[in-house]
């Protein structure tokens, strides 16, 4: 039992040696990006709660329309 929990950690340890790490630029970069995905995203589902809520308000006549 023991063996197999030291093998198990050496091999933990080759295998997040071959890991590529990205370098600063790339994480702040990706981290940018990802914001403004976000951003984007969120004014589209904004945009379409909206829409469908004052379609829904219309169909069924719950808002005061002009």
């Amino acid at each position: 039992m023991a063996k197999d929990i030291v093998q198990f950690t050496r091999e933990v340890k080759q295998e997040g040696q071959k890991v590529t790490w990205p370098t600063r630029k790339e994480t702040i970069t990706t981290t940018v990006v990802v914001f403004i995905m976000i951003g984007i995203f969120s004014v589209i589902l904004m945009l379409s709660d909206w829409i469908i809520s004052a379609a829904i308000e219309f169909i069924l006549g719950l808002g005061t329309r002009i």
